[in-house]
């Protein structure tokens, strides 16, 4: 485990210095869900929702995400993101209706992406809670965690099933 970089000598926090690090591409796939009932799943993939298309919504929403994470992560450096995917499947094992969501951020610069992805995952599942929350208050967001990364000093990263 690495030194945590975060802390000045008087042991305060700070924006670690990135200038010397060298570019490189990077990538980081997050994944989430949100858990809704039958009838949330069926207004939602028929368009029924009232405020509109959920999932489109939320992919926007996710996208904007990734490109503020900075603004709300304080230690996190303002970055040039290269591109954002978010991808959506549903995981139906009635009565669990489940939407699956994965997101990809990438870049090329001095620091990674990783959360980016995460908050991207965070604000697309909260995004569909916002929209549906007038059908079902009781949806449940699931984990939210990064599945891999790539590039940068420290190396590639892959989840490891648990």
């Amino acid at each position: 485990m690495s030194e945590f970089t975060h802390f000045n000598e008087q042991g305060r926090a700070k924006m670690v210095d990135i200038s010397a690090k060298e570019e490189t591409v990077r990538t980081a796939q997050a994944r989430t869900s949100i858990t809704v009932t039958e009838e949330v799943y069926k207004k939602v993939i028929h368009h029924e929702i009232g405020k509109g298309d959920v999932l489109s919504v939320a992919q926007v929403a996710g996208i904007m995400a990734a490109k503020q994470t900075s603004n709300v992560i304080p230690m996190c450096h303002p970055i040039s993101i290269k591109g954002v995917n978010i991808e959506f499947e549903w995981e139906v094992k009635d009565p669990s209706y489940t939407l699956c969501i994965s997101v990809t951020v990438k870049t090329k610069g001095s620091t990674g992406v990783e959360m980016e992805a995460l908050t991207a995952a965070s604000i697309t599942a909260l995004t569909v809670y916002d929209m549906c929350k007038a059908v079902d208050k009781g949806m449940v967001i699931g984990e939210t965690y990064l599945v891999e990364k790539t590039g940068g000093k420290s190396g590639d990263f892959l989840r490891k099933e648990r």
